[in-house]
């Protein structure tokens, strides 16, 4: 069975224990957090996870199979990189943070001196397989393109773009590169860091932000061209119940990588 340590515990990694509650294959013992969210973590392990221990960090000398990260950006440098330089394969789902510059780098470097491996999730995009292999063949063009409803936008730039509470249809609040795009949303950067890193690189994938009061949903569409051929793909992302910030796409993704660890037959 493979013994998994969690960072962090919040809407997305309640929602990975309760989905993995009773697996044969992988089982979370161990869950680290911060002081002031452990009474709310361990209500949630108590409850799916009753053998694993809660931490606020992993002991030198404590070696689970495999790290996952739920926690955001912060847990990157404080909790990843120190488990890879020990030599722990780490599982990231905050890979908008992988926008700031020298992050991508300082991840692949503890890993190399580790001798072990960083996996980034897809999240709440699919397509990434077919754009990460496409680049091997050459890649033109990547366009990412992000519509969300007006409210999803408040505090954001946005605000200084429209009024985001008039809107009748809908309007671009930004275009430019994902590079920009991680700097001025970075609450909104993970698709867009994903796709970027799968494909061109934060410079040259092109992103596109909508305000839409025609939409409900979180709608992400993907167009890429090359010697490949090309694609598209629309994805419309129904919000996690726990968090309606967070695509619920992104729980399942983490689920999906963590049973394909654990299994002997995957896709």
């Amino acid at each position: 069975m493979l013994k998994i340590a969690m960072i962090g515990c919040g809407a997305i990694g309640a929602s990975v224990l309760e989905l993995l509650h009773g697996d044969s294959d992988v089982m979370v013992d161990r869950v680290v957090t911060v002081p002031e969210a452990r009474d709310r973590t361990e209500i949630a392990v108590a409850r799916w996870a009753p053998r694993a221990r809660v931490l606020e960090v992993l002991a030198a000398d404590d070696a689970p199979d495999l790290v996952v990260e739920c926690a955001g950006h912060g847990a990157i440098a404080a909790h990843v990189v120190p488990a890879l330089e020990r030599g722990i394969p780490c599982v990231v789902t905050s890979v908008g943070a992988l926008s700031a510059p020298g992050m991508a780098q300082m991840l692949e470097q503890a890993a190399r001196r580790g001798k072990t491996q960083v996996q980034l999730l897809s999240g709440a995009i699919g397509g990434i397989d077919a754009l990460a292999a496409a680049r091997v063949g050459g890649l033109d063009s990547v366009v990412y393109t992000g519509r969300k409803p007006p409210t999803a936008w408040k505090g954001t730039p946005a605000e200084t773009v429209c009024d985001l509470d008039s809107l009748t249809i809908a309007h671009c609040i930004f275009d430019g590169s994902a590079e920009q795009a991680a700097q001025l949303y970075p609450k909104n950067a993970n698709v867009a860091a994903t796709l970027s890193l799968a494909g061109l690189g934060l410079q040259r994938t092109q992103v596109q932000l909508f305000a839409d009061p025609g939409v409900s949903d979180n709608v992400h569409h993907v167009a890429a061209h090359g010697a490949f051929g090309s694609f598209e793909l629309t994805m419309r992302g129904r919000p996690l119940a726990a968090n309606p910030k967070t695509s619920a796409l992104t729980v399942y993704s983490v689920v999906r990588a963590l049973l394909n660890r654990g299994r002997a037959l995957v896709i």
